[in-house]
C-alpha cells in the first residue's frame, strides 16, 4: 500500500533562514515547528526533507559539515518523537567554484528528481502527500504529480505571493508558517486542488 509523504524544504520551512547554514550551533527551530511536525507524524506521513545545498558546490562548508548537521538534526527531532522518515540534497551548482560539483543536474530544485527518487524509494502516492516550502521551486512537483503544496511566509516577490493567495496556482495555498499549513492538512487530509482557496 502506497504510503503518503510531506515534503519538506529545511532553511526558511523547519529553522530559520540564515544563509549557507551548516553550523549546529546557529540552527534555530521556528517556533511551532516542532509540534506540527509531531502531528503530521501521529496523523501517518512520513516527513521528508529535500533542500538545495549549493554552500557545499559554492566551498563554504563541506558535504561532512552538511551531513553532520542533518544527523544531529534526526537526532534532534528523534529525541522528540519525531522521525524524519529521510533527507536528500543536492550539493550541485552549473557553475559551481568546486569543481567536481560543478553541473547541471536533475536533482537541485526547481528540478524534481529528488522528489521522484524518494516516491521510488518509500512508495509515496504523490496525491495524497503534500510539498512545504519558502519558495515556488519547493513545489515544483505540485505542477505534475498531484501533490499539493504550501507556499510559507517568504522573500518571494509579492506579486506571486498575491497569485498564490488569490488561486492562481490551483494546487498550491498559502500559509504563514509550517504550523498553520500543518493545521489546514490535519483538517482535510484529503484537500481537492479544485476546491477555491480560504
Amino acid at each position: 500500500m502506497s504510503s503518503r509523504a510531506i515534503f519538506l524544504d529545511r532553511d526558511g520551512t523547519i529553522n530559520t533562514d540564515k544563509d549557507y547554514l551548516y553550523r549546529i550551533s546557529d540552527f534555530e527551530f521556528i517556533p511551532g515547528c516542532t509540534e506540527a511536525l509531531r502531528a503530521l507524524t501521529n496523523a501517518g506521513y512520513r516527513l521528508i526533507i529535500i533542500s538545495n545545498q549549493s554552500g557545499i558546490a559554492r566551498g563554504y562548508y563541506t558535504e561532512a559539515d552538511y551531513l553532520a548537521l542533518d544527523e544531529w538534526l534526526k537526532n534532534t527531532l528523534r529525541a522528540q518523537g519525531i522521525e524524519l522518515t529521510a533527507t536528500y540534497y543536492c550539493p550541485h551548482l552549473p557553475d559551481a567554484p568546486v569543481e567536481r560539483y560543478r553541473m547541471t543536474c536533475t536533482c537541485r530544485k526547481p528540478a524534481i528528481g529528488l522528489y521522484e527518487k524518494a516516491i521510488r524509494e518509500w512508495d509515496i502516492d504523490p496525491s495524497l502527500s503534500y510539498a512545504i516550502g519558502d519558495r515556488m521551486r519547493d513545489l515544483e512537483i505540485c505542477k505534475s504529480t498531484g501533490c499539493r503544496g504550501f507556499l510559507l511566509n517568504t522573500t518571494e516577490p509579492e506579486a506571486i505571493i498575491d497569485d498564490v493567495k488569490k488561486g492562481i496556482y490551483p494546487d498550491i495555498r498559502y500559509a504563514a508558517d509550517l504550523s498553520e499549513a500543518a493545521s489546514v492538512i490535519l483538517a482535510s487530509p484529503v484537500w481537492d486542488p479544485a476546491q477555491s482557496h480560504s
